[in-house]
């Protein structure tokens, strides 16, 4: 979701991109190459203009990598639809320092009919 300087902003369809197939989800992770300070930076990720998550993708204060969050995502939608519009939208940023060089990733495997 940009360079590795570029500050994360909030913002919808940061980032966008087609799945190139079938797909059952098994976790999503984000990380930082600058942590936010003063606030956690939350990150939603949607397919076709819907949430997958049920609770926020989110990188605490101070922290680099989503993994170590209280609470950690929670995601309600494992399947993804071949050719499914995923974007996503970062709904909050550090309040000192907002954070720079977001990477969100979709873990998980091709489903095959």
């Amino acid at each position: 979701v940009g360079t590795i300087t570029t500050n994360v902003t909030v913002a919808d369809d940061l980032a966008y991109l087609r799945m190139p197939y079938q797909f059952r989800l098994t976790e999503v992770r984000a990380s930082v190459f600058t942590a936010p300070v003063g606030s956690q930076i939350e990150v939603d990720i949607e397919e076709s203009g819907t949430t997958i998550l049920s609770t926020l993708l989110r990188i605490d204060n101070g922290e680099k990598t989503s993994t170590t969050s209280d609470p950690l995502a929670v995601i309600s939608d494992y399947d993804l639809a071949d050719d499914a519009e995923m974007t996503v939208n970062v709904d909050a940023i550090g309040s000192g320092t907002a954070g720079a060089g977001l990477r969100v990733y979709l873990i998980g495997y091709r489903i095959r009919i």
